[in-house]
């Protein structure tokens, strides 16, 4: 579904993301773990198309995407939800909903179902929906920037750090809501974490990336136990 060969990315004269390749297969969940300032943000990025690679490539269902405008990588349903959540703070839930939407603006019956869906996943959205976005607690924040994300019907979500910034009690919350949009969803998901002991808790496999590079991966049982892991990101 999403390969990347050999991508190279730089910012600037800033040399980020080098030489990383992968694969991720239709119904997977993926993790990315890695410390502040590894290069996760920028890979993620790269592959949704806000930053061109330098060299190497990005496919998306056997398609080359990464030479293409960023609305033309989300009408082929790879969405992400950026980190920091960049939320319309003075509209209100609703329209932060309709702007998620937007590819989908001619076909009225699929927007409907969409914010039905969302709605049910998120109750808190459609009890508020007429509030401001930026009146949200850090929680009902992410949850609507989770939700503005699905509301294109996205075959694959980059999530990248859902989990900065918010209480244990509401990440918890946050992991199960994600599991469930994989499950029951059929929705692809690449999680980018820092918070490494949610994110191997709730995936199936994962990468671990360090000063732009991917240094490991493997099954999220193996990386639970390897040793580097658990110094590194479990703290065990």
């Amino acid at each position: 579904m999403l390969k990347l060969k050999q991508v190279h990315t730089h910012i600037g004269g800033l040399h980020i993301i080098h030489d990383v390749s992968f694969e991720i297969k239709r119904g997977e969940f993926v993790a990315l773990l890695g410390s502040n300032g590894a290069g996760k943000t920028t890979l993620f990025r790269t592959i949704a198309g806000v930053l061109k690679p330098s060299s190497g490539s990005v496919e998306f269902n056997a398609a080359s995407i990464h030479k293409i405008p960023v609305h033309k990588i989300v009408d082929q349903g790879l969405v992400l939800c950026p980190q920091g959540r960049q939320l319309f703070p003075d509209l209100s839930v609703y329209k932060n909903l309709m702007m998620g939407s937007y590819p989908l603006r001619k076909d009225k019956t699929r927007i409907q179902k969409n914010l039905d869906r969302v709605y049910d996943l998120f109750p808190v959205l459609k009890e508020r929906s007429n509030q401001q976005a930026g009146t949200f607690s850090g929680g009902e924040q992410q949850m609507l920037a989770i939700a503005r994300a699905l509301m294109s019907e996205p075959q694959m979500l980059l999530l990248d750090e859902p989990s900065m910034g918010l209480a244990p009690l509401i990440v918890k919350q946050m992991a199960d809501v994600i599991s469930n949009i994989n499950h029951e969803m059929d929705t692809t998901i690449f999680l980018s974490e820092q918070n490494a002991n949610m994110a191997l808790n709730i995936t199936d496999r994962g990468y671990v990336l360090e000063n732009g590079s991917c240094v490991l991966s493997g099954e999220c049982e193996q990386l639970k136990n390897d040793e580097m892991v658990r110094k590194a990101y479990i703290g065990a």
